[in-house]
């Protein structure tokens, strides 16, 4: 039979890095593209206590709970976030399958059809996934090293009048950037004078390579609720990159009267995300030294990105240009403006390594000749390996387009 699908359905792209890993999967292939963790570093023992403990003794594990999330959990993550600056009370959060829910919800509440949102350039390629699929107007915010660009973010806000501004302002997805303390005052204080709510995705912000206190800003949260009115930041964060991606357990914070609009739509959405996975990480929680662990990773994801940066470095590639982040798990890497690195992806998966393209992170206007590589989950050894590929890719690709370009003789 033939099925009529919903408008929204036209407006459903899929994630290029679910399809790139889909690629690589049984394959030879070292992929540089998902934003994955390393899997060496999972408490996996810790893990597997915490979950013992959730079940011993208690059915009401496998019971359904609390669409906000179980109470014990979401206090935790109240004073883990008080602790980071962001005063947070649990009327004021729910826990969700993963950040990437929080974003959605979010949306759902908020945009209607043609609404404005304003968001950098590049960005979260996910969330443009959510709020194209919601049909919103999406505008770019003009940026630099340090952030937005107050005079071109204040003339946005006035001409768009946007419901929403989304921003990873600490360690950027894809860019690995941060935003200077002056900018994210700055935004805070333009979007309060002009009543824009701001989404505040930070999953990779505790990621952090330098371990002195003062090294980086305070979070857009923790400067918006230092005001003491009515907050404008909604603040989204996960156990996915900390933890682990698999306990799929997320929160989002807020004013407590949008928390609860965000519990009805969740309640339309799964109820409420897993019991005995919140249960399980409660118990890790209570026990297990997650701040050492936060800077175990550190400290390994920071080795790699040094290895990844002197190995790009060394190979010479024309134009090629990037800046070493100051944490998370990307790098940001520029070719020369010859090369658009969508076309250049086959050549890559052919010799053997994968990466994400960088235009499917821009709503317009994409750069073309750039693209995202993680530094977290390949194994040091194999990232000599994994250029050596991507040379021969590039070589490959060069080669392709003088062989288009050059006219043939009769």
């Amino acid at each position: 039979m033939k099925i009529n699908y919903s408008t929204m359905t036209e407006h459903l792209g899929s994630s290029a890095v679910r399809e790139i890993l889909k690629i690589t999967q049984g394959k030879d292939i070292i992929s540089l593209a998902g934003g994955l963790p390393a899997e060496d570093f999972f408490p996996v023992e810790a893990v597997r206590e915490a979950y013992s403990r959730a079940l011993a003794g208690e059915t009401s594990a496998l019971q359904y709970g609390l669409t906000e999330g179980y109470i014990p959990l979401r206090e935790q993550v109240a004073a883990r976030l008080t602790r980071q600056g962001i005063p947070t009370d649990i009327s004021e959060m729910l826990l969700t399958t993963g950040s990437q829910q929080a974003i959605d919800l979010l949306c759902k509440i908020l945009l209607d059809p043609g609404d404005a949102v304003l968001v950098e350039a590049p960005t979260y390629m996910a969330a443009l996934q959510v709020m194209n699929s919601y049909r919103a107007d999406i505008h770019i915010v003009q940026s630099d090293e340090s952030g937005m660009l107050p005079d071109h973010l204040e003339e946005q806000l006035r001409t768009h009048r946007p419901k929403l501004l989304y921003a990873v302002p600490t360690f950027n997805n894809p860019s690995g950037a941060t935003w200077s303390k002056e900018r994210r005052e700055q935004v805070v204080s333009l979007c309060r004078r002009y009543g824009v709510l701001i989404l505040e995705d930070n999953p990779y912000g505790e990621i952090k390579f330098d371990d002195s206190a003062d090294a980086y800003p305070p979070s857009l949260a923790a400067i918006d609720r230092s005001c003491g009115e009515d907050s404008c930041v909604v603040y989204t964060g996960t156990f996915s990159k900390i933890v682990a991606p698999a306990l799929r357990t997320g929160w989002i914070i807020g004013p407590a009267e949008l928390i609860r609009v965000v519990a009805k739509a969740k309640q339309a959405a799964d109820l409420h995300s897993s019991t005995i996975d919140q249960r399980a990480l409660y118990e890790l929680l209570r026990v297990f030294d997650l701040e050492g662990h936060i800077r175990l990773i550190s400290r390994e994801y920071h080795s790699r990105m040094k290895q990844l940066s002197a190995e790009l470095a060394s190979r010479g590639w024309e134009d090629a240009k990037f800046e070493e982040p100051r944490g998370g798990m990307f790098l940001w890497l520029k070719l020369s403006t010859a090369i658009n690195t969508t076309g250049l992806l086959p050549f890559a998966v052919e010799q053997g390594v994968a990466f994400v393209p960088g235009e499917v992170f821009y709503s317009a206007k994409p750069v073309k000749n750039a693209m995202r590589l993680n530094f977290t989950h390949t194994p040091p050894e194999l990232v000599p390996l994994a250029l050596g590929r991507l040379e021969q890719a590039i070589s490959q690709y060069s080669q392709s387009l003088e062989t288009t370009l050059t006219p043939t003789l009769e």
